[in-house]
């Protein structure tokens, strides 16, 4: 089953994009998408069966497709892995045209229950990871030849309670895409960031019980009534990938149904207005978002 995407077709012809955390999630789907606009891609993640398992879906979405995919285990957390897995990617593809920074994790916690280890792990994952991998993609290519980065964030305007230090984490990313954005500029390499609200992606079945009964409740806080889907991220960061956004750099383009922009003095009504973009034939929502 083809990916059924907005853009136009082979829009990555003969570019390398390069997917943290893509064995499942946004990650998952952005693959399948850049694929079947005829990017050859490198998936990266810390567990080989799952970004095999991708590799394997796209293959039987375009025979011959696998041939265009590689898999790299890697630890973001490690420089020295990621240095050598950026080198393994130039080494099998010859070339790194883009990079998704999507791998990342977190845990619901308030801030008085988070210990030294759970914050600075939290960190490690979803901003010096991502550094890391930015950093070497540039070193090791970009520098001389251009390209385009775009790094996930998340709506942690105005902070993240419950979840301090991915917030901690995600603006200190924001930064990051700002001062890229400029200090890289001159090498023809763009740097911008994607901000997903609540997106009703698989890595929500990692919460518990009680996470996820909240999680059911947050539509009726988003003035267009729903959850995203992945594909709305996936589109997303497809667009700031491609040459459409050649003169954006240091952006970062929102994906959450207009809840930064809920204020207490507007009652948000329910409705079933909005309707959802999704092109991706294998995506599964959460299951527990359909039980009462």
């Amino acid at each position: 089953m083809h990916y059924r995407s907005v853009f136009r077709p082979r829009l990555f012809e003969g570019q390398v994009i390069v997917i943290t955390g893509g064995g499942s999630g946004i990650g998952r789907c952005t693959a399948h998408e850049l694929a079947s606009l005829g990017a050859r891609l490198a998936l990266a993640g810390r567990t080989g069966a799952k970004l095999q398992a991708v590799q394997a879906e796209i293959a039987a979405a375009a025979p011959g497709a696998a041939e265009h995919v590689s898999t790299h285990v890697c630890d973001i957390r490690d420089e020295d892995a990621v240095r050598d897995t950026v080198g393994a990617v130039l080494a099998r593809h010859g070339r790194i045209d883009g990079l998704f920074n999507n791998a990342g994790g977190q845990f619901p916690a308030p801030l008085r229950a988070i210990s030294r280890k759970g914050w600075e792990a939290v960190l490690r994952n979803n901003l010096t990871g991502g550094f890391l991998m930015a950093r070497e993609c540039f070193t090791q290519w970009m520098e001389m030849h251009g390209g385009a980065i775009v790094n996930i964030i998340a709506d942690m305007w105005g902070g993240m309670p419950g979840m301090g230090h991915s917030g901690a984490a995600r603006a200190g990313m924001l930064s990051f895409t700002e001062t890229a954005a400029c200090e890289w500029a001159a090498a023809g390499v763009r740097v911008n960031a994607v901000a997903p609200g609540w997106i009703a992606s698989s890595g929500l079945e990692t919460y518990d019980a009680a996470f996820r009964e909240r999680i059911k409740a947050l539509r009726r806080k988003v003035p267009m009534q729903r959850l995203g889907t992945e594909a709305e991220v996936a589109a997303a960061v497809c667009f700031l990938l491609s040459e459409a956004a050649a003169f954006i750099t240091g952006s970062t383009l929102r994906v959450d149904g207009g809840v930064p922009n809920a204020r207490h003095t507007w009652a948000l009504p329910e409705h079933r207005n909005s309707r959802p973009y999704n092109g991706f034939a294998l995506y599964q929502s959460p299951a527990f978002l359909d039980q009462p």
